[in-house]
């Protein structure tokens, strides 16, 4: 285990060298910003890692369960199928071997093959589940759908509301769900993208809000994110997959404490926009941390959400430019009200999320009641 864990990150980056050589039609699964800038090795890396050391803790893998999950509904968003793990094993295995070389004796192969079948199998049957409840066929997952109406939110984001190209029903949702999204881009490689849905469900129609992508630093601005600002107008079509992800707002009464930051509003918004319809009187604490009062997405709207429900709070905080709505500089979580029974959403970049987080179990928050939706490679972090 430690040496496995000292060169993973090696083994991944041959892992993914060697088998997009050999199927470069993976390439459309894979987010190819994060394989530039190394992020998805580490987080792969991390993953098989993290599972083999909660194996050998001697509770099994039930730390591992809500990771777990996590994945198999990023997983279920682009159509993974079964098929596909003894592919993606035998490339990963043998990045073990490459890599390590005379130290992978047989019982240290026979191990890492039977951590790798233990995840596997895992995923497979959690993905099943998900594949089965959703009635989805994960051969057949994709569908276009027609942008109904496009709307420029804030300084860098536009939302696209969407409806079946083809007349079908919209699918059920629950707020706080995110959808897949794959562009085919100029250079022929199609990229697939997660974005949450930014309206609650019922509307008759799915909304995303996209936060243009601009590189810094020497970094790319993101392909897709600026593909769909760029060339993407009412009545085109995209390419769309199933609702997924488990980071959804609870059935109880309780109040709710839904804290983002960035383009981290969107599932927040959806679930204020669920409550407003469901439950008006629960008590509800709104907080949002933005570079400045431009660049806060859908906050018209949620003002007005919020106008129409019994009991509820709105904190925004501003680096630069607050207004008398606001308070400016970084979001100070000890300023958050915390009632009795309250449970916590965040979303939001992964130094914000982890550092409320850890303020809000400080103040005395069961880390239970504490949900967080994140994209990208640190989807795999427990924090």
């Amino acid at each position: 285990m430690p040496v496995v864990r000292a060169h993973a990150v090696e083994i991944t980056g041959e892992f993914y060298s060697s088998m997009f050589a050999a199927h470069p039609e993976l390439l459309d699964l894979f987010n190819q910003g994060n394989q530039a800038d190394g992020r998805q090795k580490l987080a792969l890396a991390s993953a098989v890692a993290g599972f083999a050391e909660h194996l050998l803790d001697g509770d099994g893998a039930a730390p591992f369960e809500r990771v777990a999950e996590r994945i198999a509904h990023k997983h279920v968003s682009l159509g993974i199928r079964a098929e596909q793990y003894p592919l993606v094993g035998h490339y990963l295995l043998t990045a073990v071997g490459t890599v390590l070389g005379a130290a992978v004796t047989p019982e240290v192969s026979a191990a890492w093959h039977e951590v790798y079948w233990l995840l596997a199998c895992w995923l497979i049957a959690a993905e099943a589940r998900l594949y089965e409840r959703g009635d989805l066929d994960p051969a057949d997952l994709w569908r276009r759908w027609r942008v109904a109406k496009r709307v420029d939110e804030a300084v860098d984001a536009v939302s696209f509301t969407l409806v079946p190209d083809d007349g079908a029903a919209v699918p059920d949702f629950l707020p706080g769900q995110y959808v897949s999204v794959a562009i085919d881009l100029p250079d022929g490689r199609r990229q697939p993208r997660q974005y949450s849905l930014s309206q609650g469900p019922g509307r008759g129609s799915l909304r995303i809000t996209v936060r243009r992508v601009r590189g810094h630093d020497g970094a790319p601005d993101g392909a897709v994110s600026n593909h769909l600002h760029d060339r993407v107008a009412e009545d085109e079509t995209l390419l769309v997959g199933p609702p997924a992800g488990e980071t959804t707002l609870d059935t109880g009464d309780g109040p709710v404490l839904l804290v983002s930051a960035g383009i981290g509003i969107t599932p927040m918004a959806a679930m204020l926009d669920h409550l407003a319809r469901t439950q008006p009187t629960r008590r509800i604490i709104l907080a949002h941390a933005d570079r400045s009062p431009a660049q806060h997405a859908l906050r018209p709207e949620c003002a007005q959400t919020a106008t129409g429900l019994g009991e509820v709070e709105e904190l925004y905080w501003y680096e630069h430019d607050h207004d008398d709505r606001s308070q400016s500089g970084l979001m100070d979580v000890d300023a958050l009200p915390l009632p009795s029974g309250t449970t916590a959403y965040l979303c939001g970049p992964l130094p914000f999320m982890h550092g409320i987080r850890a303020g809000l179990i400080r103040r005395g928050l069961a880390a239970e009641r504490v949900h967080y939706e994140v994209f990208g490679p640190g989807m795999l972090d427990q924090g």
